[in-house]
């Protein structure tokens, strides 16, 4: 499931628009938000996937560290899991402490 940044609802994987206020996902989503702020913060070096124990081998593929402008978008296409896509992104830094 994605979840609107505008309205907070949730829609399947596949859609473009959210169900509700018919936002553009693949810009608004809240993963999509969340990789925006990662490639603009100086401090994030690479953006990570992660992934469930139990993801589908879509999702299993896509695991690791991509740089910045490289990253693959969420969720992941292809992902077979009966819940859906779950992976998340989550930054890798080069200093913790400004």
């Amino acid at each position: 499931m994605q979840t609107c940044s505008n309205c907070h609802a949730q829609s399947p994987d596949n859609a473009q628009y959210c169900i509700n206020c018919q936002a553009d996902l693949s810009e608004m989503s809240e993963t999509a938000i969340a990789l925006k702020k990662f490639q603009i913060n100086p401090r994030v070096r690479y953006v990570r996937i992660v992934v469930s124990d139990d993801c589908c081998p879509a999702c299993r593929e896509m695991e690791g560290a991509y740089p910045k402008d490289q990253v693959p978008r969420l969720p992941v296409e292809g992902c077979s899991h009966e819940n859906g896509c779950r992976c998340f992104y989550q930054p890798f830094l080069t200093e913790i402490f400004p």
